[in-house]
């Protein structure tokens, strides 16, 4: 892969939240031949290499497992998995042997059911009995399996005590209690395999045998917050939600994340009108079944700064106004204007209904002064967006894995780590100098650095010039950011044209850009960016703010009436004239398209708070008091209109690849000039990218414990000088 890490979105070690493990066996199980395996008498066709407790799954048998994953290596320690073979001495553990023609494999014998009594005895002759007090009671495996194969009762009866392990601090997001630990080293082979956090393992041996860091540190990933998903019993639970719900209390909704533009799959789960807790949805063509610490824990900012009425600027005030009056003085106010002299600014968690009503609003007035939340983005951009192609991930998440060869952006991170381990995968940058978690060629740092490849003084050239599926991944902070953002388009043109012959061919377009923002590709999907040079440089005396919480002092115009629409009192409010209180993600059924170009929607959870709506609703009752009535009034409605747009807005989960990709791409050559920038992370602080994750206090936790983190390793590194 060659990746082009510039802007794009770098958090220390690449946030984001894409990823996958090692499968039981090899990876190229798939391209084996397949034998009949028999299970419990039925016939089986799978992969040869493949392991029994795989084959056992197709056959429709649910085999009992504490160690085994399907995404981690195979530990083969918690023999729960026991199954009889045929002419086997005795019980062998299905996650560890692999299937041979011909087998025939017992799973309900009476042998097979007293070997996992005596396991599940063994496991809980040292278990603290405390399930009332435990939060994984009611999704616990351990607490499943024993009613299965548990006993009324122990036969142990030893002097000393059941075993205690101290607890271990494990940072402000993993709550432990490690005696009630079954050492299935689910969560090392997570840290160590998937997340590429090495820190954490095992210490001791037999009944002295912990979990821990080898010396006292919390655990340094983005990713961490999974192994509470993986741990089969309580002993790492979530500390946010530690004694807030049962299970059976909530409601469950399937949604999608907006804090990046991967558009991860989640679950949102409910108690009334709160949020209590959010966990990762199984989708392997995106997130597969890990989530980012940001996506799991930033929900408690939905709580906190709301908006929950319209407020009009008093002097140096806000005061409470009606709907009716808020609105009333945003449409006198939008009647003073012509044309480009009213800008509408489009945020990172703005959704695609309220973008296309926003635009037809702007329109209907004859104004085209339409700009994106970045320091950029209120002019004409670098990204010709007449082709989709120019502006999405178009390797796609999944096929990340594919690419033998690529030029980096880091979001994808656990996905193109995924691809290091097993694929063995070249990586090449070109930004800012970062941990990864895998060894890469670091081109540079500046923007001229791309020349290097080009004409190949530097050696990852060769290496790109040889690869049969070259990925180059442009960031999106190279467009939105940084002043050599034509220049770096243009020069990644040249290089993609230079190896067309690998970049473009019938089933792969090597060409992708890496959106950080939820709302972005949908933005230009929809054409929310200036139409012109012209219409990019107006000086607006009217702003309309939607959900657009990057912006600064400099680009609002002293004189200009400002209008914000959003869920939280944070940036963007500060410079309001009117601020409408509008939905979160969770409180509204909303589009988001991510950055491959798969549209994807959201579900309400919960009800907006107080007098908040949703956003679409807010700028169709402005339309109609200003004299713009649009001509949508229902979800059906507006989703029509999305769909007259671009039939990809209503054609869900679906992505659909351009055909004209080499042509578009032509179309961002061009004769600009290096001028020799260092290209740097815009996400200085991983943990706080948003509006609801800069109010949430568990992000505000995990910052404070960030920064400590890297003053630690700072002092440490200038001892070792």
């Amino acid at each position: 892969m060659l990746r082009v890490i510039n802007k794009a979105g770098v958090a220390r070690r690449a946030p984001a939240l894409l990823n996958g493990g090692a499968r039981a066996f090899s990876a190229s199980a798939s391209q084996k031949e397949e034998v009949e395996v028999f299970v419990d008498g039925k016939s089986v066709m799978i992969e040869q290499g493949s392991a029994l407790i795989q084959a056992c799954e197709k056959a429709g048998v649910d085999i009992p497992r504490f160690c085994y994953h399907d995404r981690l290596s195979v530990a083969g320690n918690c023999r729960m998995c026991l199954v009889q073979v045929e002419r086997a001495p005795k019980p062998v553990a299905s996650c560890a042997y692999p299937v041979m023609p011909g087998m025939k494999v017992m799973t309900n014998t009476p042998v097979v059911h007293k070997a996992r009594e005596g396991v599940m005895e063994f496991l809980l002759y040292n278990h603290p009995l405390d399930c009332p007090i435990c939060d994984q009671g009611g999704e616990c495996d351990l607490q499943d399996q024993s009613m299965r194969y548990g006993s009324d009762r122990g036969r142990f009866h030893e002097p000393r005590g059941k075993r205690a392990v101290e607890d271990k601090n494990f940072g402000p997001l993993i709550k432990t209690e490690m005696t009630r630990c079954i050492q299935c080293t689910r969560c090392v082979r997570f840290a160590n395999e998937v997340a590429g956090a090495p820190e954490l393992g095992t210490s001791g041996r037999g009944n002295d045998m912990q979990i821990s860091t080898y010396i006292e540190k919390t655990i340094d990933s983005e990713m961490s917050g999974n192994v509470i998903d993986l741990c089969p019993v309580g002993a790492l639970t979530s500390k946010p939600y530690q004694m807030k719900a049962r299970p059976w209390e909530l409601k469950k909704y399937e949604s999608i994340d907006v804090s990046d533009a991967i558009g991860s799959n989640i679950r949102l789960d409910t108690r009334g009108v709160e949020v209590m807790r959010i966990l990762p949805r199984m989708n392997d063509e995106l997130n597969e079944e890990w989530i980012s610490d940001k996506t799991r824990f930033f929900y408690d900012g939905l709580r906190v700064q709301r908006l929950t009425t319209p407020l009009v600027r008093d002097g140096d005030r806000f005061v409470v106004a009606s709907w009716e009056k808020a609105l009333e003085k945003v449409s006198s106010e939008l009647a003073k204007v012509q044309g480009n002299d009213a800008k509408a600014v489009a945020g990172h968690l703005a959704d695609t209904e309220s973008m296309v009503a926003l635009k037809d609003l702007f329109n209907r007035i004859g104004s085209e002064n339409l700009a994106l939340d970045a320091p950029n983005g209120s002019k004409k951009s670098a990204i010709n967006n007449d082709f989709r192609s120019n502006y999405v991930l178009n390797s796609t998440v999944a096929g990340a894995e594919d690419a033998d060869v690529v030029l980096l952006a880091p979001i994808l991170n656990t996905r193109l780590r995924k691809a290091y381990l097993h694929n063995g995968q070249d990586l090449g940058l070109i930004g800012e100098q970062v941990d990864l978690t895998y060894d890469y060629a670091h081109v540079g740092q500046d923007s001229s650095a791309i020349e290097k490849i080009l004409d190949g003084s530097h050696p990852f050239s060769k290496r790109l010039a040889e690869a049969k599926r070259p990925m180059i991944i442009v960031g999106s902070g190279v467009v939105e950011n940084s002043k050599d953002g034509k220049y770096l388009l243009s020069k990644v043109a040249e290089l993609a044209d230079k190896h067309k012959n690998t970049v473009f061919q019938e089933d792969w377009n090597g060409f992708n850009v890496l959106q950080r923002a939820a709302s972005r590709t949908a933005a230009y999907e929809v054409g929310f960016v200036p139409s012109s040079d012209e219409a990019a440089s107006s000086s607006p005396k009217f702003m309309y703010l939607l959900n657009a919480d990057e912006i600064q002092a400099t680009d609002i115009p002293k004189d200009a009436f400002v209008v914000y629409q959003g869920h939280h009192g944070d940036v963007g409010a500060q410079y309001a004239d009117v601020i409408l209180p509008g939905s979160a993600f969770t409180e509204k059924n909303a589009t988001y398209m991510n950055t491959e170009g798969r549209t994807q929607i959201t579900r309400a959870g919960v009800n907006p708070p107080a007098a908040a709506r949703e956003d679409w609703k807010i700028i169709r009752a402005l339309s109609e008091l200003s004299g713009h009535t649009l001509p949508y009034d229902d979800l059906p409605g507006i989703r029509a209109r999305l769909s007259e747009i671009s039939p990809a807005l209503t054609r869900y989960d679906v992505i659909e690849r351009p055909s004209v990709a080499q042509l578009g791409l032509s179309t961002l050559r061009s004769d600009a000039k290096s001028t020799g920038e260092r290209l740097t992370s815009v996400i200085k602080n991983f943990y706080q990218t948003d509006s609801i994750s800069r109010a949430s206090s568990t992000m505000a936790k995990c910052t404070k414990t960030w920064i400590e983190r890297k003053e630690v390793d700072d002092e440490l590194e200038r001892a070792a000088a």
